[in-house]
């Protein structure tokens, strides 16, 4: 069994900045692509930001230029660097991996909220 073990949410103000970090109980290189995806109260599920083993990145444009994901293969970890937080960036965010035979994994959840 994968797991994933998030960290890093919490209280900003706007205009603050947080690192989310996810923790994967397995080996990444056996990953194709991780990212991080987020859940507001009454919203569906959206991507935040993917990075596919070759290290290609992609953002959500509501976050682009803030946002910067990246992985650490050593420590089987990902990350999503947020500056400039917003309000609307409020949500829980997840953290999920999509293995090379096509099974995805999620994490558990990290709450972060912007406060104006």
């Amino acid at each position: 069994q994968v797991q994933l073990v998030e960290s890093g949410g919490g209280l900003v103000q706007a205009g603050g900045s947080l690192r989310l970090s996810c923790a994967v109980s397995r080996s990444i290189f056996a990953i194709n692509a991780m990212g991080w995806y987020r859940q507001a109260p009454g919203k569906q599920r959206e991507l935040v930001a993917t990075i596919s083993g070759a290290g290609t990145t992609n953002y959500a444009d509501s976050v682009k230029g803030r946002c910067t994901i990246s992985r650490d293969n050593a420590k089987n970890t990902v990350y999503l660097q947020m500056n400039s937080l917003e309000p609307e960036d409020t949500a829980v965010y997840y953290c999920k991996v999509r293995f090379w035979n096509g099974a995805d994994y999620w994490g558990q959840g990290t709450q972060v909220t912007v406060s104006s």
